[in-house]
Order: C-alpha cells, then sequence, then structure tokens
C-alpha cells in the first residue's frame, strides 16, 4: 500500500504544480488585460504549487515515514485546493486519498521463518 501512496502522492504532485502554473498563466493573462485582483491569482498560483512541493515531499518519504508523509500529503492536497479551487481539484484528490490512505495503512509485521526438524 505504501508503493500505491507514493505513486499516487507523485502524481497528484506533478499534476499540482501544472495547475498552479495554469493559475499564474491566467492570473498573467488578467493582469495584461488590466484586470483587477489578478496579481492575487498568480500569488495563489505560487502557494499552489508551494503546496505541491510540499506534497512531493510527502510522497517521497512514504516508504520510511508514513505518518509524517501522510500529514505532509493531506497539507498539500488541503492547501492547494484552498489556494486555486477548481484547478487543483484532481491533484487535491490525488495528495488527499495517498494522505489518508498513509495514516490508517498499517505496515506489514515481518514474518518470522521458523523451519520444522
Amino acid at each position: 500500500m505504501r508503493t500505491a501512496s507514493m505513486v499516487l502522492g507523485i502524481i497528484g504532485a506533478v499534476f499540482g504544480i501544472i495547475a498552479g502554473i495554469m493559475a499564474m498563466v491566467v492570473g498573467g493573462i488578467g493582469s495584461a488585460f488590466g484586470a483587477s485582483g489578478s496579481d492575487q491569482v498568480t500569488g495563489l498560483g505560487w502557494g499552489a504549487v508551494f503546496a505541491s512541493i510540499v506534497g512531493l515531499v510527502g510522497a517521497i518519504l512514504v516508504k520510511n515515514y508514513a505518518k509524517v508523509a501522510g500529514i505532509l500529503m493531506l497539507i498539500g492536497g488541503i492547501a492547494g485546493i484552498i489556494c486555486v479551487s477548481y484547478f487543483y481539484i484532481l491533484p487535491g484528490i490525488l495528495l488527499i486519498i495517498p494522505g489518508i490512505m498513509s495514516l490508517f495503512v498499517k505496515a506489514k509485521a515481518p514474518q518470522e521463518s521458523s523451519q520444522s526438524m
């Protein structure tokens, strides 16, 4: 399950970086046309990229530190949704689900090998 959490987290983080860049593009286009509030959209795009990087760090750490990684992926997913809302729906889902999986799925207990004589 940790491998699935890692893969979903990495995919979600990559899509989140793309969503943050798209929000910055929309803010830049709005700024070029003189729309009010477009600088705020660009700033929130940067926030979404930062949230995606936090989620990526969590996805990388999931093999060794599952609880910490789960918290980081949850923070990244929720913060990205707060920053750019609709741009971040898919990445948010792809970061929140493995974050929950990392928090609640227990690691396999090592099996003892017993040989009968």
